[in-house]
């Protein structure tokens, strides 16, 4: 029997609802002008997967890596959401990013 399918499903249930959980408290602590730093981090971790030679932890990576390039797509639709009272809003959050008027100038990426 070969248990690696089952793992790997395992694996992206749990980084999936991770995903909900840190992109959710990102925006509420630190706000959505943090998604630069979160997809290159995504899209690190896949280039990553890219090198690694066991297929197993290969996909492992670009499970993870995808989770957070998605998850910074989702930062300033989750800003929406604290808008409009569906999650907490929090008035007094930490300082911008650094580069924020860079950042400011480009749109945040959605799916």
């Amino acid at each position: 029997m070969n248990w690696g399918g089952l793992a790997l499903g395992l694996f992206s249930f749990g980084i999936i609802g991770f995903g909900f959980y840190w992109v959710i408290r990102l925006e509420y602590y630190l706000g959505y002008l943090w998604w630069p730093y979160p997809l290159a981090l995504g899209l690190l971790l896949i280039g990553g997967s890219l090198l690694v030679p066991n297929a197993g932890y290969s996909a492992l990576l670009g499970i993870t890596g995808a989770s957070f390039v998605w998850g910074a797509t989702e930062l300033k639709e989750q800003a929406v959401r604290a808008e409009l009272g569906w999650f907490k809003f929090n008035p007094g959050r930490k300082p911008d990013p650094p580069l924020a008027r860079l950042i400011r100038r480009i749109k945040a990426p959605h799916l």
